[in-house]
């Protein structure tokens, strides 16, 4: 098989030992790369009895065919590992240039085991790799560290790492990359995995080439495609994730104060949009390796409050949920927040979450200025959120209990605060409300690694069609039937995207699932059917919820928070929904071949072949 390096490099930490494996190329056939190989070494290497802040537990970073080859928007890399947040699967999809640049080091991933017996980092580069000594960068943010690793290897490396927040286990910590220009591996706590380890970055650098089966054929697709994909991105590249803001807001999907705001949210929501981005703090775009989109936002903040920023500005997740959520309706108190939590290494969703469960149980009167340090928990303060995030990276006083996630606050606050703590198997919930997609609605509770917007579902129900998979035209939303089918289907490609580290936006642009299916035989000289591609996406999705089974995660956590299933949100023009989980589940069941416990058939895994 073309397409492939070769090799996984292996890394114990604890005997301080790092060798090279062989590819198996028959597992890649049936699993791809990225997200469905790591998974297959994730199932075969831990179970329900891994602590997943001890050193037996896997951190698997792994790249996929498409990574350093010309395909458009691969500059992507995943990571796979047990979550420290839900106790059950977790994956993270990033971009940015370290993925490629790990490739051409000459390895397809690394598998991490073990703890350090201080902290270290990892130099990969030309096909070799050494453990060093991270001493004295332990304590220091990303932005920082990453200068100086470039420093300490060589300045075009591309560095992989964790900040304070990782170092001290909150439980939704993330693991950054390229920098300044920083992509995150947010979801699900990789961060604190990789900070139990004392392990506090990976630094690649390589001029390996890939080798490729069809180059001519696959250039000249790329030159068919690419225009049309960069042509109908535009209004992202110029306004970023959050151009759609107030597009949400007006549908109804905008996250408002915890969930529980009726009404509508216009104007707030105009000042925190893509466009008032654009016109008040940015600077520039930023480009992940072959991506013709461009997305990433630079911004700066050089007065006034929230001074400095500058780097990366907060994608759509990360301006809904410290801004609207928390309703802060200033855009560079968010992009402070966004900042802190890039220097820190923590997801801007399950923070702006945390913060604002707690502004709700401020108001409730379960949390206390005694609780804050004084800080008056407000709806609608920036300056407060902005406190709180810096006080959860740093592990002080509330920030504590923050840092655990809102499952495992609620739980330690009592008082029925589970009643407003938004999550799906310990996750919080990102910006895109279930009752306003009913496709959405069961893909968030079903999704393997808890409440994810990644399934992609809900992005079917109003905007794109996928002729492969049976959707010919957006879908529309508040229609049930078919729903759970349609979940299933998306959530199989999506785990195709991840695997073969392939950026998700380029659906945006046009891009259907026969050109794609066309450039992994043309990377890797298979001859693949469609067929064939689509029972790859699902059989990876079925391995993944056989290791949440082993988890025991069933039926009784494929749910949604009550908020979601009995408080309809209300306005003008809204049109109101309670999304029918039950009736949805029993089609996404029975299209799955599952039983009604939620569990895979022994008939549908002989028939994926697991």
């Amino acid at each position: 098989m073309k397409g492939y390096m070769g090799k996984i490099l292996r890394v114990d930490l604890t005997k301080g030992r790092v060798e090279t494996e062989k590819l198996d190329e028959n597992l890649a056939k049936k699993f791809i790369g990225g997200s469905g190989l790591a998974t297959k070494i994730l199932y075969d290497e831990t179970g329900p009895e891994t602590d997943t802040l001890g050193p037996e537990n896997r951190l698997i970073f792994m790249t996929g065919p498409f990574a350093a080859t010309p395909v458009i928007t691969s500059g992507r890399h995943h990571m796979v590992s047990k979550s420290p947040l839900t106790g059950a699967y977790t994956e993270s999809d990033t971009g940015g240039t370290w993925g490629p640049f790990l490739k051409r080091a000459g390895f397809d991933g690394i598998v991490v085991s073990g703890k350090a017996n201080k902290p270290v980092y990892l130099w990969v580069s030309d096909g070799k790799a050494e453990i060093r000594d991270a001493s004295r960068f332990w304590g220091m943010d990303t932005y920082d560290l990453d200068e100086a690793i470039r420093k300490d290897t060589r300045p075009e490396a591309v560095v992989a790492s964790i900040g304070p927040a990782g170092e001290k286990g909150v439980r939704y910590a993330s693991i950054l990359n390229d920098g300044r220009e920083a992509r995150a591996a947010g979801r699900g706590g990789t961060g604190a995995v990789m900070g139990s380890k004392n392990l506090k970055a990976i630094a690649v650098h390589g001029k390996m080439e890939v080798e490729i089966a069809d180059p001519e054929g696959l250039r000249a697709s790329l030159k068919e495609i690419s225009p049309m994909v960069a042509k109908n991105t535009e209004g992202m590249r110029k306004n970023g994730t959050a151009g759609g803001l107030a597009t949400f807001e007006a549908l109804g999907s905008l996250p408002l104060q915890n969930w529980k705001f009726q009404g509508r949210w216009e104007q707030g929501a105009a000042k925190i949009a893509g466009p008032a981005m654009t016109e008040k703090i940015l600077t520039g775009n930023y480009f992940c390796e072959k991506c013709v989109i461009g997305c990433g936002r630079r911004v700066k903040v050089d007065k006034g409050p929230f001074a400095p920023v500058e780097g990366a500005g907060p994608e759509y997740e990360s301006v809904a949920m410290l801004g609207s959520l928390c309703l802060v309706d200033d855009i560079e108190a968010i992009a402070k927040a966004n900042e802190i939590c890039n220097r820190y290494g923590m997801d801007t969703i399950s923070a702006g979450a945390a913060i604002a469960f707690a502004m709700e149980a401020y108001e409730k009167g379960i949390i206390t200025k005694k609780d804050t340090g004084e800080l008056e928990l407000l709806w609608g303060r920036g300056d407060v959120m902005v406190k709180m995030t810096e006080k959860i990276g740093k592990r002080e006083g509330l920030g504590q209990l923050l840092g655990e996630g809102v499952r495992i606050a609620a739980e330690k606050l009592g008082k029925n605060a589970v009643e407003f703590s938004l999550h799906v198997k310990g996750q919080e919930v990102p910006a895109h409300d279930p009752r306003c997609f009913n496709a959405g609605a069961v893909g968030y509770a079903t999704i393997n690694r808890g409440a994810c917007h990644l399934g992609f579902s809900h992005v079917f129900e109003r905007v794109l069609s996928m002729p492969e998979i049976g959707i010919d035209q957006p879908l529309p939303r508040l229609e049930v039937k078919g729903k759970g089918e349609a979940a299933a289907k998306t959530q199989n490609i999506m785990g195709l995207f991840d695997s073969l580290k392939l950026c998700k936006f380029t659906m945006f642009g046009g891009l259907k699932m026969t050109p794609i299916l066309a450039w992994y035989n043309m990377v890797t000289g298979l001859s693949v059917t469609m067929d064939e591609f689509l029972k790859t996406g699902e059989r990876i999705f079925n391995l993944k919820r056989m290791y949440n089974v082993r988890c025991g995660i069933s039926r009784k956590d494929d749910t949604l928070p009550s908020r979601f299933l009995s408080l309809k949100h209300e306005g003008e023009g809204l049109n109101p929904n309670l999304p029918p989980l039950g009736e949805l589940l029993y089609d996404y069941y029975k299209f799955r071949g599952w039983n009604e416990e939620g569990i895979p058939t022994p008939e549908k895994l002989k028939e994926l072949g697991l």
